[in-house]
């Protein structure tokens, strides 16, 4: 029997916060504010310098945002600075089509007055949306922000997880959450493995404008090597995704201006008038992966870092705020009944809400894709024919509006409006 005088009572593990956060691009700054302004303290390390974060110019990148998103962002207090900015997607048209052709005849066509909501979603400037987050950060005083240094390291213990960054600083907090990108350093230091293959496909992101209103009108085609999205901006400018070959995407990102324009104009067509580019081009490489788990010991997955998905739908940042919005709900709710929020229990509730559905939309992306990025002379007519079938049942078409602006499947509290 141990003798007492050799007790000692350890006094509780101090964090520096309860929250530690990795990664400061979007949705790690999103769930940084959901959780402190649910009481939680949150440390948020970025990689990148804070300068480079509030670049202000306009660089040709847009987000699609679903109305469940922009409910968020209306709940953390950040639609409210950038709505202004913002441009309703009021239509959604889809079509079958070749380069030069124009559309096939059949389409999907989805108009927001046939909801309740509003509108199905709107555009939102890359610029306009990261200084908003970061600005919120700066005026929330549980955030605490590490610019420009990289974590190297990390280890949970019964009580905290930890973090090593090269600079040699060491900071500890409860809960460990990888905002990471699909490169996640955090799940590849926690021995998560990750699933998925390459599409052979690149996605070109840009911003053109153009003669003639947009209305507020969302396009969609499927060409035969990829599908070109023309989403609205405000203005006469819209944003473009376009998935290409990677080797015909690599000989258009090496094009000028000029002859950039006239490889996009025979799929662009013509609706829109004349075309010019505005702000940068971006070559994003097109590839499904998922994390085979969301979560390990005291630590969590969020957006890419747990789930990267073709953007045939334009909904990768969409399924990250879904993350972002559960994972506080799950962690704010458990520490108001006075749970360890850093439990395997705890965690696991996160995993079941988000694992099925975010493998579910990112199968349902890939069969799309699949489906749609070719030209095969038998599959053409009966996808073209079951887009029309679908656009001729109101039911039916209703309920792809509902999953287009976000509002189906089992919605967070703060998505539900």
């Amino acid at each position: 029997m141990d003798n007492p005088d050799t007790w000692r009572i350890l006094p509780p593990m101090t964090h520096d916060s309860d929250i530690l956060i990795i990664g400061g691009g979007l949705n790690g700054p999103a769930l940084a504010l959901a959780l402190a302004r649910a009481g939680l303290s949150v440390t948020v390390i970025d990689a990148l310098p804070k300068a480079t974060r509030e670049l202000s110019d306009f660089d040709g990148r847009s987000y699609a945002l679903a109305l469940a998103s922009t409910r968020l962002l209306d709940h953390l207090g950040i639609w409210d600075r950038v709505a202004q900015n913002s441009q309703p997607m009021l239509e959604i048209k889809v079509t079958d089509g070749r380069a030069g052709d124009g559309p096939a005849p059949w389409m999907l066509h989805f108009d927001h007055a046939e909801i309740e909501e509003g509108p199905m979603g709107y555009m939102l400037e890359d610029r306009h949306l990261r200084l908003a987050l970061l600005n919120a950060m700066e005026e929330e005083p549980r955030i605490t922000q590490v610019n420009a240094d990289s974590v190297v390291d990390q280890c949970t213990a019964p009580d905290h997880a930890a973090v090593t960054l090269a600079s040699g600083r060491r900071i500890t907090g409860r809960v460990l959450v990888g905002c990471d990108g699909r490169a996640s350093g955090t799940a590849r230091r926690a021995g998560i493995r990750r699933t998925g293959w390459n599409y052979g496909q690149t996605a070109i992101v840009c911003a053109v404008s153009h003669e003639k209103p947009h209305g507020g009108i969302a396009h969609q085609f499927f060409m035969p090597h990829g599908p070109l999205a023309i989403l609205p901006l405000p203005d006469n400018r819209s944003s473009i995704v376009w998935s290409e070959t990677t080797a015909r995407a690599d000989r258009i990102m090496t094009m000028e201006a000029d002859d950039f324009l006239d490889a996009l104009r025979p799929a662009f067509g013509s609706f829109l008038g004349e075309i010019a580019l505005e702000g940068q081009r971006f070559a994003y490489p097109l590839r499904l992966t998922l994390a085979s788990a969301f979560v390990a010991d005291r630590l969590a997955l969020v957006g890419d870092a747990a789930h990267g998905m073709h953007p045939i739908a334009g909904q990768g940042l969409n399924a990250g705020m879904r993350d972002v919005a559960a994972l506080a709900e799950v962690l704010t709710e458990a520490r108001a009944r006075g749970e360890d929020i850093a439990s395997a229990q705890v965690l696991a509730r996160y995993q079941k809400w988000r694992r099925f559905d975010t493998a579910a939309l990112a199968l349902a992306t890939d069969s799309f894709n699949r489906l749609f990025s070719n030209d095969n002379p038998l599959l053409r007519p009966i996808r073209d024919l079951g887009m029309g079938a679908v656009n001729a049942v109101p039911g039916l078409r209703r309920g792809f509006i509902r999953e287009a602006a976000g509002l189906t499947g089992d919605l967070p509290r703060s998505m539900r409006g």
